[in-house]
């Protein structure tokens, strides 16, 4: 299923991101798409205030993994493959751990890794057009 959402502001960003994660039915696991300064770690943010996250979000560029905890004890894992230059630093991540369990993950720039997202999964595009933010879901659900 695709939805779309028109973002005019960031102060439609926590609307969003509440009917992103509703949209998303069983959905757990986030793929990330967009340009540079798109905003998807921004989104991501304001997916995580949703979740009640109690740590503090940001951009994993450096780390390539955050872990954050919610009020409910689940854990949320925010990865950013941008600066790996091989799918094996995903492997030597140990990426499996994160990926396969039965807690939100969001991963930014999931194009680097590719062939490792053979699984069902929910995909979020952002394009940037007169100062809007479009945002697609794409669910592989019918």
């Amino acid at each position: 299923m695709i939805f779309k959402y028109q973002c005019k502001g960031p102060e439609e960003l926590p609307g969003i991101a509440q009917k992103i994660l509703s949209d998303a039915g069983k959905h757990r696991f986030f793929a990330c798409f967009g340009q540079m300064g798109a905003g998807k770690t921004t989104l991501i943010k304001e997916c995580c205030k949703v979740l009640e996250v109690t740590d503090t979000v940001s951009s994993p560029t450096y780390a390539i993994m955050n872990e954050y905890h919610s009020s409910s004890g689940k854990e949320v894992f925010h990865f950013d493959f941008y600066r790996i230059k091989s799918v094996y630093e995903a492997y030597d991540l140990g990426y499996e751990n994160f990926f396969f369990r039965d807690n939100y993950c969001f991963v930014e720039w999931p194009e680097k890794i590719e062939s490792l997202l053979d699984f069902p999964k929910a995909s979020i595009f952002i394009t940037l057009e007169n100062n809007q933010r479009f945002i697609e879901l794409h669910t592989d659900d019918q």
